[in-house]
């Protein structure tokens, strides 16, 4: 099986670069004077919102037994772009400590392509993927203390999701020509790193988060794109931008 644009050195390198400014900026500011919204951390419940951007694509587990033969050459897996949109609850257990509650929806594309011979040519025929997730994720946020007014966060959770757009129920025998089948239901571990930026009126934080399915949510129906693949699991990086007030 082949990939285009390799997706976990990519987000390894997104990933650092969220936890090198977790670690940069507060030291490199805190000798900044006033403290904003000092008295933000003795309230129990903040309320907010969440904006993403993502890159998923599949973690592809292909048939044992499965061996490329002359008609079917390669499987390629290709990241596609995707935003989210999200509602954000949290409790503060301490000031160190904050459960999460972001209930929100993800569009997220994915593309598997495959590489058939045909008539001595190359035949590529992708199967794309548009799911738009009903997201229910709860976060555990182990935060530092501040530093002025800067805090650096890891993140750890869980997520169960509903494709809204999954096409599960379709037929494929009504359809021109077959699709790649997908289960509505999925669930998800989630891993991430962050920086709280104290503004005068709200707080702002950015993170990098990685999503790794745990379902397989492959339909398998036989069909020429489903029968060399032993499983499909959902698999994304997600860049957010949080307001809290």
């Amino acid at each position: 099986m082949e990939r285009t644009a390799p997706f976990i050195p990519h987000l390894k390198s997104c990933l650092l670069c969220v936890v090198f400014l977790a670690g940069s900026l507060p030291a490199a500011l805190s000798q900044q004077v006033r403290k904003n919204l000092a008295a933000f951390d003795t309230k129990k419940y903040h309320f907010g919102f969440a904006l993403s951007g993502n890159s998923s694509d599949f973690n592809v587990n292909l048939t044992p037994d499965f061996t490329f033969s002359d008609s079917l050459q390669a499987i390629i897996n290709t990241p596609q772009a995707g935003f989210n949109l999200a509602l954000v609850a949290s409790w503060n257990a301490t000031k160190n400590v904050h459960i999460r509650f972001l209930p929100g929806l993800s569009f997220q594309d994915r593309t598997l392509a495959y590489r058939f011979l045909k008539e001595g040519e190359a035949d590529l025929k992708q199967r794309r993927t548009e799911s738009v997730y009903l997201d229910f994720p709860l976060m555990l946020k182990l935060r530092t203390d501040r530093v002025g007014n800067f805090a650096a966060y890891a993140l750890v959770g869980g997520k169960l999701s509903k494709d809204m757009q999954s096409q599960e129920e379709t037929n494929q025998q009504l359809q021109s020509e077959y699709i790649l089948r997908l289960e509505s239901g999925n669930s998800s571990i989630d891993l991430g790193a962050g920086v709280d930026v104290f503004l005068p009126f709200f707080k702002f934080s950015i993170e990098g988060k990685f999503e790794l399915g745990q379902r397989n949510i492959l339909i398998q129906d036989e069909s020429r794109y489903s029968a060399p693949l032993q499983s499909l699991k959902t698999r994304s990086f997600i860049l957010s931008l949080l307001f809290e007030g």
